[in-house]
């Protein structure tokens, strides 16, 4: 029984060890994290990869910038698809876009955590329909370098199209047998864009933040700052779009008010 528990300690020490190297190396805070899950992802790397413990694994990481890529796409949430959870997009196209472009017809858009390209792009396809594709700006960051890139080449399998349209997937897409490349008039609407939302500074005067499916891997003390600094970031009356398991239910304590279910409305 006291071996187990030793080696407990011990797994506990490496990890916190590891914790704090990276911030170090990399300004990312994996201490924001829901531990379990986090921990429970990068051990599963690192014995893929033939080490025994965090002390071992981040050494390597010095060194070798494959594994340090590799580390940072594994911390990051990459499951995307377009229109993810469609009814919240039908929501978005006849309800919360029309109230926005009441006040403006060029709407100041921000995809946080975007991962490979999928929401961004799907933003910019329904707000075709409400205005000029030139008078369309979508900024779109994510902490994953590798995919960003892998968004600005916005080519996709048809697994992750089964959400979309027909109308849409004709006029926006390319068909490459099984993938889908997204046409250059819409990658144009977007600019991609390295951000740490833990760390880095936000901009102003959005009227939309679409952030989905991503605060559920932080801790409650993360996803207040980052609530937080989005609701600065927002104009009043902009709107911020959160994931279908993400509902926000003390909205006032960040100036939000329940606008549409998973959409807030900044007071």
């Amino acid at each position: 029984m006291g071996k187990k528990v030793r080696r407990r300690e011990i797994g506990l020490t490496d990890y916190t060890d590891f914790i704090r190297k990276i911030k170090n190396k990399t300004g990312i805070d994996l201490s924001l994290y829901k531990e379990a899950q986090m921990k429970r992802r990068l051990t599963s790397l690192y014995e893929k990869k033939g080490f025994h413990n965090f002390t071992d694994y981040f050494a390597a990481i010095q060194n070798d910038k494959q594994l340090l890529d590799e580390f940072l796409d594994r911390m990051t949430i990459n499951v995307s698809e377009f229109y993810r959870n469609a009814q919240r997009w039908e929501v978005l196209d006849k309800k919360i876009f029309p109230m926005l472009l009441a006040n403006n017809n060029k709407l100041k858009i921000w995809s946080a955590a975007c991962s490979t390209g999928e929401e961004p792009y799907s933003l910019a396809m329904v707000l075709s329909s409400h205005c000029a594709l030139k008078d369309i700006s979508i900024l779109a960051t994510d902490l994953d370098v590798g995919v960003l890139e892998r968004a600005k080449v916005g080519l996709y399998s048809e697994r992750s199209l089964k959400e979309v349209p027909k109308s849409v997937l004709d006029q926006y897409f390319i068909n490459e047998g099984h993938h889908y490349q997204v046409k250059n008039e819409i990658k144009k609407t977007v600019q991609f864009k390295q951000q740490n939302l833990l760390n880095d500074t936000y901009g102003n005067g959005f009227d939309l933040i679409v952030c989905r499916n991503v605060m559920i891997y932080f801790t409650e003390e993360a996803k207040d700052q980052i609530y937080q600094s989005f609701s600065k970031a927002l104009r009043p009356g902009g709107v911020l779009f959160v994931g279908s398991t993400e509902q926000i239910f003390n909205p006032a304590k960040y100036g939000f008010e329940s606008q549409e279910t998973f959409f807030y409305r900044k007071i």
